[in-house]
C-alpha cells in the first residue's frame, strides 16, 4: 500500500551580495520606483563565484543540520534549475559528491519557473511507491549567469539562490503531506521565453556569442498575460478540485515572479493578501528556487505552522504550469528549530 510523501525538511542559501535598485540605476535606464511599480522587487541576491551546485550545497546542508541527519542517509536528489553547471555530468552528481552523499542517485529537471514544482511532484512518486525514503528535491539558480546586464527589461527581475525540502514516508493515516497536485505544459509558448544559444539547434560559436544568445530572452508582456491567467486558474482548479474554499487554504506560496501576477492568483482563489507568501522584494525572481525559499523563511520565522494548508502555484518556460496542495507537518517545535 503506497503512502503519502511528506515534507519533513527544509533549507536555503541565499549569497551575500546584494544587488539594489539604485545599483541597477546606474547600469541601465531605469529607476526604483519603476521597478518597484512594476515588480514589487527592491533587491536581489547574486553569486559573484561559484556555480548553481554551490547554491544548492548551501541549501541541502543548511537542511540536513536543521534536521540532524547525515548525507550518507540520502536515497535521491532531484535538482531543479535551468542553470546547471555544465551540460553534463548533471548538477544532481556535481551536488552528490560535494555534500557526500555516497548512497543517493539523482537528475536534474528543467521546467524554469515552474521546476520546483515538477520536482516536487514526480520527487513524491518514489516516495509513495515505497521506492524510497529519504529524498531530497532542490530548486537553484544563477540567474545572474545568463542575464544580460544590458537589458533593462530584464535584468532587473532576476536573482541568485538555492532551497530545498526532504520528502519522507508519512505515517500511515497521516493527514499531512503532499494531497494532490496538477501539471501542464504547453510548447507553443517556447517562442516567448527561451535561451537560443548553446544547445545543439545553435551550439556556441563566436556568432552566437556575438549575438547575446547565450542570455535569457523574453517577450515579457505575452509571459505576463498568459502567467497570470495560467498561475490563477491552476490555483483556482486544485482548491476547487478538493472541494476547499479559501477559508480552507492558509497559505498560497505562488512562484515570485512579479507581484502583480501573485496578487492576480490570490484575488482569483478569493485569498487575503495576508495569506499569501512573498518575498520577491529581497530576492526577485529566482527562478526554481522561488517556492522552497517561501516555505523555508516562513517556517524559519515561525509564521509556517504544523497543520496548515497550503497551495504551491508556478508558471514558466515551455510554457509549464502548476500547483500543488500540501498539508505541512513540521511542528514549529520540533528538531528543525
Amino acid at each position: 500500500m503506497s503512502k503519502r510523501a511528506v515534507i519533513t525538511g527544509v533549507g536555503h542559501y541565499v549569497p551575500d551580495k546584494i544587488l539594489t535598485n539604485a545599483d541597477l540605476e546606474k547600469m541601465v535606464d531605469t529607476t526604483d520606483e519603476w521597478i518597484q511599480t512594476r515588480t514589487g522587487i527592491r533587491e536581489r541576491r547574486i553569486l559573484e563565484h561559484g556555480a548553481t551546485s554551490d547554491l544548492a550545497v548551501g541549501a541541502i546542508r543548511d537542511l540536513l543540520d536543521k534536521r540532524k541527519i547525515s548525507p550518507e542517509e540520502i536515497d535521491l536528489i532531484v535538482v531543479a534549475t535551468i542553470t546547471p553547471d555544465m551540460f553534463f555530468p548533471s548538477t544532481a552528481c556535481v551536488i552528490q559528491e560535494k555534500i557526500g552523499a555516497k548512497r543517493a542517485w539523482g537528475f536534474d529537471l528543467s521546467a524554469a519557473c515552474s521546476g520546483f514544482i515538477f520536482s516536487l511532484v514526480t520527487a513524491a512518486q518514489f516516495v509513495e511507491n515505497g521506492s524510497y525514503r529519504k529524498v531530497i528535491v532542490v530548486g537553484a539558480d544563477k540567474m545572474s549567469a545568463i542575464t544580460d546586464y544590458t537589458d533593462r527589461s530584464n535584468c532587473i527581475l532576476f536573482g541568485d539562490a538555492g532551497a530545498a525540502v526532504l520528502l519522507e514516508p508519512a505515517d500511515e493515516g497521516s493527514e499531512y503531506g503532499i494531497l494532490d497536485h496538477i501539471v501542464h505544459c504547453d510548447g507553443s509558448g517556447g517562442e516567448y521565453l527561451y535561451i537560443k544559444g548553446g544547445g545543439s539547434l545553435h551550439p556556441a560559436t563566436h556568432e552566437t556569442v556575438d549575438k547575446n544568445m547565450h542570455y535569457l530572452f523574453q517577450d515579457g508582456k505575452a509571459v505576463f498575460k498568459v502567467a497570470v491567467v495560467g498561475m490563477a486558474e491552476v490555483s483556482y482548479e486544485i482548491m476547487k478540485r478538493n472541494n476547499l474554499s479559501s477559508d480552507d487554504i492558509d497559505w498560497l506560496v505562488p512562484h515570485q515572479a512579479n507581484k502583480r501576477i501573485i496578487d492576480a492568483t490570490a484575488q482569483r482563489m478569493g485569498l487575503d493578501p495576508s495569506k499569501v507568501m512573498m518575498n520577491i522584494d529581497r530576492y526577485g525572481n529566482t527562478t526554481a528556487a522561488t517556492i522552497p525559499l517561501c516555505l523555508s523563511e516562513y517556517y524559519m520565522s515561525g509564521q509556517l505552522k504544523k497543520g496548515h494548508t497550503l497551495v504551491l502555484s508556478a508558471f514558466g518556460a515551455g510554457y509549464t504550469w502548476g500547483s500543488v496542495l500540501v498539508k505541512w507537518a513540521i511542528d514549529n517545535n520540533s528538531k528543525l528549530d
